[in-house]
């Protein structure tokens, strides 16, 4: 069954602009979040900790800028956009005491929620507003009179109006301008996780390194390597993205379209779709999210571990060199020691 879209004539903003918003947190999407609605008319406050480097940001782009409990007191309806394994403890500390009787709780992502880390009161609202995007372009595309499509999924419904509120949200980012769809927190989440995890994320970049290897090890230059398994990954991802895998399939070389056809089933076969059906299986079970949080709670140890073996990979210096001949990239982006998403994508620190 296809889901249901809404869209701008769907949606009123007047349902979110007589009320007083909170966005706690201003990372990638919160700070995208805050500057549209602020755009769109709204009244935001942001919600920080007190030793938050997001402070003196927020406050220059012309927010009020609160602890967390004091804008959760405050607002009427509150957005969390902080990090999954942070939110428990956020919670519990800080939102949690502050939530009374007809609250609007809004989460961007439903992990959270779906996997019970938090239970909110039955007297107050829950919903999912997602924009299907990150921070910057869910910014740039409103500046342009645009949208990014978004999702939309009611929890709890405590006052009998959260869809209205969270459409009118949803219009406030622009996204009911692309199409907002309506999901539930379990299909959100599991689904998001999946992808990320053996296709978009996971299943990309373990491809794209095996291929490099596959090529270095026969004893191809690695330059060679990296252009034909990650640089000109680019160009088949963007003819997907315009116009789906029979449209690339029509502007690649037939040489290419028979490669593609021939060879890619026996590459990704049978066996690797079974053991994506385990890792859905893990997704679905929790099993996934325990092991997540318990590595959040244990200090990033084997994650830190991972990271620094991955940043020196052979694929990573020959593609900092590479990168750097190639203007059109605007200058490599340099990944520093406790920049936030916002900072990287912005270019600052």
């Amino acid at each position: 069954m296809a889901a249901k879209i809404y869209t701008d004539a769907d949606a009123n903003i007047d349902a979110v602009k007589s009320r007083k918003l909170a966005i706690i947190g201003f990372g990638s999407q919160g700070h995208a979040h805050a500057l549209n609605l602020k755009d769109s008319g709204c009244e935001v406050i942001i919600g920080l900790h007190a030793t938050s480097k997001s402070r003196e940001v927020a406050s220059k782009l012309g927010f009020q800028v609160m602890d967390v409990a004091e804008a959760v007191s405050t607002a009427d309806v509150i957005m969390v956009a902080t990090p999954d394994t942070v939110i428990p403890a956020l919670y519990e500390k800080d939102i949690a005491p502050n939530l009374t009787a007809g609250k609007t709780l809004f989460f961007a992502h439903g992990f959270a929620v779906h996997y019970g880390f938090v239970t909110p009161p039955e007297d107050v609202n829950v919903a999912l507003v997602a924009p299907k995007g990150p921070g910057h372009t869910v910014r740039s595309q409103f500046t342009q009179n645009k949208g990014v499509p978004g999702l939309v999924a009611i929890h709890q419904d405590a006052t009998g109006d959260t869809l209205e509120i969270a459409l009118g949200w949803a219009k406030g980012l622009g996204c009911t301008r692309g199409g907002v769809f309506e999901t539930n927190f379990r299909e959100e989440t599991n689904t998001d996780l999946f992808g990320e995890q053996v296709v978009l994320c996971g299943g990309a970049s373990a491809l794209v390194k095996a291929g490099f290897e596959t090529l270095v090890e026969a004893g191809y230059q690695p330059e060679m390597a990296y252009f034909e398994c990650l640089h000109e990954l680019k160009l088949i991802v963007d003819l997907m993205i315009e116009s789906g895998i029979a449209g690339m399939r029509f502007s690649i070389s037939e040489t290419a379209e028979w490669g593609d056809v021939s060879v890619g089933p026996k590459i990704i076969d049978a066996s690797v779709k079974e053991r994506m059906k385990e890792q859905l299986k893990a997704i679905e079970e929790g099993e996934f999210a325990r092991e997540w949080m318990a590595e959040y709670e244990g200090g990033y140890q084997k994650f830190s571990k991972i990271r620094e073996e991955e940043a020196a990979h052979q694929i990573e210096e020959v593609g900092t060199r590479l990168r750097s001949m190639m203007s059109w990239h605007g200058g490599e982006k340099k990944i520093e020691a406790g920049m936030s998403q916002a900072a990287y994508v912005s270019g600052t620190k």
